[in-house]
C-alpha cells in the first residue's frame, strides 16, 4: 500500500508509491551527457574565452590565464547575478524589488574535457571542495550577500549546458525559501529539545540502518525517509557543523573520499545518470542588515549537508501543483542496492 511520509526538514509530505515500485536495475539507461564535440572555453588553451581567473592550482611555473592548470575559478560568462552595484531596495505597489546584486563563479573541476568526479581521484576531489570552501568563505565576506549556494548540474538532464566537469557558485542577496523552510524547521526542533534536528536524525538512522548507503568516521551517506526521488541521497558530516566554509582539511579530505564513492556508486548503478547536486549551509552571518535574534541559535540548531539528486523521473502537474512529490523506488531499495555496488567496476 502507498504510503505518505513527512520530511522533518522541509515540512513537507512525500508519497511512496509501493503499489507501482519500480525495481533499481530498472533505472539504468546508458550515459546521458552533452555533445563532446566542438569547442569548449573551458579546456586548456582556450582561457582567453573565459573571464579572468579568480583563484587556479597550478603546475609550477604556469602563468596565470594560460595553460598549466589543475583547477580554475572564473566569474561566470553570463551571470545571473551581478557583484556591481548596490542594493537597492523598495516595494512596488504591494510587491517588492531589489537590484540584481549578487556573484556568479565557475569552478573548473579538472583540465580534462571528460573526467568527471566520479572518475577523478580523492586528491582530485579534494582541490575542489577546497576551492568551494575558499570561495565561501570569500563571499561571505561581502555583507550585501545573505546566501552562497554550491551546486553541480551533471548532464542536460540536470541543466548542464557545457561538458566540460564544473562546479558552479551563486550567492544572493536574500535566503533562498528552500533553505528557509530548512532553517524554520531545524530552529523549532531546537528552542523545543536542545538538540540539533539533524544530529537526532543522523543518530536514528545509524542505529536503524536501513537507509545507510555508507557511513565512516565523519560522513554518513543515506537516502531520506521521505526522499522525493529515486535514489536521492544525503551527505551528512557527523560532527555538528552549521556551515561548510569551516571545516579542517582533515574534514575535506574525508568529504572527497565518501563524495568520490557515493557518485561512483550511482554511475556503475545506473550507468552514469544525470544528476544535482547542492551544498545547503548557513546564510552568512555577518550579513548586513541582520535581523535581530534571527540567527540566534543557528549555530546549534542548523547542520550542513549535501543532497545528490539523480535525474531518473520527471515532476509533472500533481508534484507543481500540490508540493507533494512521488517516489515509486522506497528509500530502502535504494540504498540496499547502492550499498552492493562495487564501486571500483
Amino acid at each position: 500500500m502507498p504510503e505518505l511520509r513527512h520530511d522533518p526538514f522541509q515540512r513537507r509530505w512525500v508519497i511512496i508509491a509501493t503499489e507501482r515500485t519500480r525495481r533499481p536495475q530498472g533505472y539504468a539507461r546508458g550515459p546521458e551527457a552533452l555533445p563532446r564535440g566542438g569547442f569548449c572555453p573551458f579546456c586548456p588553451g582556450n582561457e582567453s574565452s573565459t573571464p579572468p581567473e579568480i583563484r587556479s592550482v597550478r603546475d609550477d611555473g604556469s602563468a596565470a590565464n594560460g595553460p598549466g592548470w589543475k583547477l580554475r575559478v572564473i566569474p561566470n560568462k553570463f551571470p545571473a547575478l551581478r557583484v556591481e552595484g548596490e542594493l537597492e531596495r523598495e516595494g512596488v505597489g504591494l510587491f517588492d524589488r531589489m537590484s540584481g546584486v549578487g556573484a556568479h563563479e565557475v569552478i573548473v573541476d579538472g583540465p580534462e574535457h571528460s573526467r568527471h568526479l566520479a572518475d577523478m581521484s580523492y586528491g582530485e576531489i579534494e582541490r575542489v571542495i577546497d576551492a568551494a570552501s575558499e570561495r565561501l568563505r570569500d563571499l561571505q565576506r561581502d555583507h550585501r550577500l545573505k546566501y552562497v549556494l554550491i551546486f553541480k548540474n551533471h548532464g542536460e538532464a540536470a541543466g548542464a549546458s557545457l561538458a566540460h566537469p564544473h562546479t558552479q557558485i551563486i550567492a544572493t542577496p536574500v535566503t533562498p525559501r528552500t533553505v528557509a523552510a530548512e532553517l524554520e524547521a531545524a530552529q523549532a526542533h531546537f528552542r523545543a529539545k536542545e538538540r540539533c534536528l539533524y544530529c537526532d536524525v543522523l543518530s536514528q538512522e545509524v542505529k536503524d540502518g536501513s537507509r545507510i548507503v555508507r557511513v565512516d568516521s565523519s560522513f554518513v551517506v543515506l537516502t531520506p525517509y521521505a526522499s522525493r526521488f529515486p535514489f536521492e541521497l544525503m551527505v551528512l558530516p557527523r560532527k555538528h557543523s552549521c556551515t561548510f566554509g569551516e571545516m579542517s582539511a582533515d574534514e575535506r579530505s574525508a568529504l572527497a573520499r565518501a563524495l568520490r564513492d557515493t557518485l561512483r556508486r550511482l554511475k556503475v548503478a545506473l550507468d552514469d545518470p544525470p544528476f544535482n547536486f547542492m551544498i545547503h549551509t548557513s546564510p552568512n552571518l555577518d550579513y548586513e542588515p541582520a535581523r535581530p535574534f534571527h540567527f540566534q541559535t543557528l549555530r546549534w540548531d542548523y547542520h550542513w549537508h549535501m543532497e545528490i539528486i539523480p535525474r531518473l523521473t520527471r515532476v509533472a502537474g500533481f508534484e507543481w501543483g500540490t508540493g507533494f512529490y512521488i517516489n515509486p523506488t522506497p528509500p530502502e531499495d535504494a540504498a540496499a542496492f547502492l550499498r552492493q555496488v562495487d564501486i571500483e567496476a
